[in-house]
């Protein structure tokens, strides 16, 4: 008895363990009953090998999956003619033969036309998320999220399920992410020696005699979020340690900050033809046309676009909803951080600091990551320079200009005696800490969308739009841009949404056909969206990252914001679908958007009273 008094007094059955447990129940009793019926693991036409909704027959090999060769070679199906005691039937026990492997035949489901897909490749993610925003605590919503998929993919297998949780979530995580670790651990160490050299102090003591008001701060703080278009994870993290001291001093809560960051971020990256998110497009478009493709899609992109005006006119306007609201109320009165407060790995750093200090490693980053870019593309291989940034692969890129950016940086600093190399040193594994938790976190979301992969939701969602929304027609792109959202709030990757969905839509209009720029566009658009929305997106956990803030905090308080947006997003691909001129819908859509705030501050403002 005093042993279980001991572990309530010490909060061991707390209201977050109570809600976990009985969760982890509910979810167990529900993964049984799915993996008994036998729903998971349904069937599916296999989207590579059909065309209009009939099996195509392979040309090469009419679906034999072998081709005779002119010349004899060992059989590969048999060792010396004998399988298990009984004589090879491909070669007849000869031991040689003449048929090889067709190597026209479908990769994607070995010949057999059908891949494994359906609704419930959507639950660990679902699970993940519901339990997150139930809990506010993100690891282990994160982890029972990944064993919910490794369960559903082996069905109850405790070793195979383990060696899932392994090596297709955790190492695959770690190993196709680790060049965005890198880059991250590149940032920190940039931001830990920036701030050590008195760099961002200064910046801070710049801004006190130039920045004087709260709509000033959220201003600056947009357009440097702006300027920093070349990629969202550079975007997310330099502009948080830069603007902090400045949005602390005029009392811009941290959720706000974070909201300012995540709505500058993807949104511009995804309008800016020089960005990774541009060449990330790119690659996924058929025929190498992918950047025009891409810059065709800009005036459409209604959510990236209507986010900047909705962030512009909100600061403006002077005004906040939902959540927010609350949040800003309480860093007037001095809370910053709402109750949730994250530990600062700022330093104050050399008196000595000027704001060259800060700006030069920026200006270094920004030049040597576009050149790293450009450069992986393979520009002196004969690429032109729009092919090269199109080919490029930002995982490689981007650590490339990083390390490049932080040895220059330390040759300046120590140069200018902020510092000396001792403390440069230091940086290092100060930098390195203060990304751990944000790549914990990434490492965790990417295994969780590995699972969703293996359990076929790329081609679930594929055989969703090809079957019902085909039928719709000018509606489509208002359903694209739905499904694109979904996805990529399920998943919490943008750029893997648009992977899954640009070859769907490209596929599903002629190519002269003006809906089918609207789609891409809605495609893009609703990545952009769900991926906001989804506290499982690395975008938004670097936001988090960034502003020092509370990770659900900042998810808790942007979504009303993202639904809101989204919203008129979808009525504008509607008009677009049916009128097909930016000119005029985006015009219009622009409108109603502003409209829509309007009335909104009319209603929020009304309460007060």
């Amino acid at each position: 008895m005093s042993n279980s008094k001991s572990l309530i007094r010490k909060g061991f059955f707390n209201k977050k363990s109570i809600t976990l447990m009985i969760a982890s129940v509910v979810i167990l009793t529900l993964l049984i009953v799915l993996t008994a019926t036998g729903v998971v693991h349904k069937s599916l036409p296999c989207p590579d090998c059909t065309t209009n909704g009939e099996v195509s027959i392979c040309s090469t090999c009419k679906d034999a999956h072998t081709i005779t060769t002119k010349e004899s070679f060992t059989c590969p199906d048999c060792d010396e003619g004998i399988v298990d005691g009984a004589v090879c039937e491909t070669c007849d026990g000869k031991g040689n033969c003449y048929t090889i492997a067709c190597p026209d035949c479908c990769e994607t489901c070995g010949g057999s036309h059908e891949v494994n897909g359906s609704f419930w490749a959507l639950l660990p993610p679902i699970i993940a998320i519901g339990l997150a925003l139930i809990t506010k605590e993100v690891f282990s919503s994160l982890i029972i999220g990944i064993l919910s998929g490794a369960i559903l993919i082996n069905d109850f297998s405790p070793v195979k399920t383990i060696d899932s949780v392994v090596n297709t979530g955790l190492i695959n995580a770690v190993s196709g992410t680790a060049g965005i670790f890198i880059f991250l651990i590149e940032l920190g160490i940039l931001v830990a020696l920036v701030n050590k050299a008195g760099g961002s102090r200064a910046f801070g003591e710049w801004a006190k005699t130039h920045v004087k008001t709260k709509v000033g701060a959220a201003l600056c703080t947009f357009v440097l979020g702006i300027l920093i278009f070349i990629d969202d994870y550079f975007n997310c993290l330099t502009v948080g340690s830069v603007m902090r001291p400045v949005t602390d001093k005029h009392k811009i809560s941290r959720s706000k900050l974070a909201f300012l960051i995540d709505a500058t971020a993807a949104p511009i990256c995804m309008i800016a033809p020089i960005s990774s998110w541009a060449a990330a497009v790119s690659q996924y478009a058929a025929d190498g046309q992918g950047f025009s493709l891409f810059i065709m899609a800009i005036p459409f992109n209604f959510y990236s676009l209507l986010t900047i005006v909705f962030v512009l006119a909100l600061t403006l306007m002077k005004f906040d909803f939902g959540p927010m609201r609350k949040h800003e109320i309480n860093a007037e009165n001095g809370d910053l951080f709402s109750g949730a407060r994250v530990a600062s790995n700022d330093d104050e750093g050399s008196s000595c600091g000027r704001v060259w200090d800060l700006v030069l490693p920026i200006v270094f980053l920004l030049i040597f990551s576009i050149f790293a870019l450009v450069y992986v593309g393979g520009p002196f291989d004969g690429a032109s320079l729009i092919e090269a940034f199109a080919n490029t692969d930002a995982t490689v890129a981007l650590p490339w200009g990083g390390l490049v950016a932080l040895i220059l940086t330390i040759v300046y600093l120590i140069a200018r005696k902020t510092i000396n190399f001792k403390q440069a040193m230091e940086a290092l594994p100060k930098g390195f800490i203060a990304m751990v938790p944000a790549i914990f976190i990434l490492t965790f979301a990417t295994a969780l969308k590995n699972m969703t992969g293996e359990l076929g939701a790329a081609y679930y969602i594929g055989d969703l739009m090809n079957g019902s929304a085909a039928t719709l027609n000018k509606f489509l792109p208002a359903i694209i841009f739905l499904v694109a959202c979904l996805l990529a709030f399920a998943t919490g990757t943008s750029w893997g949404t648009f992977g899954i969905l640009i070859p769907i839509v490209t596929a599903m209009f002629a190519p002269t056909d003006p809906l089918g720029i609207i789609g891409i566009s809605a495609c893009l658009a609703g990545a952009v969206c769900g991926d906001h929305c989804s506290p499982i997106s690395d975008t938004t956990i670097m936001s988090s990252a960034g502003a020092e803030c509370e990770h659900l905090n900042h998810v808790s308080t942007q979504i009303p914001y993202a639904v809101f947006v989204a919203s008129i997003s979808f009525v504008s691909f509607i008009i677009a679908g049916f009128v097909q001129m930016w000119y005029v819908a985006l015009p219009i859509a622009i409108a109603i958007l502003l409209g829509a705030m309007f009335l909104t501050k009319y209603i929020v403002t009304r309460k007060d009273k």
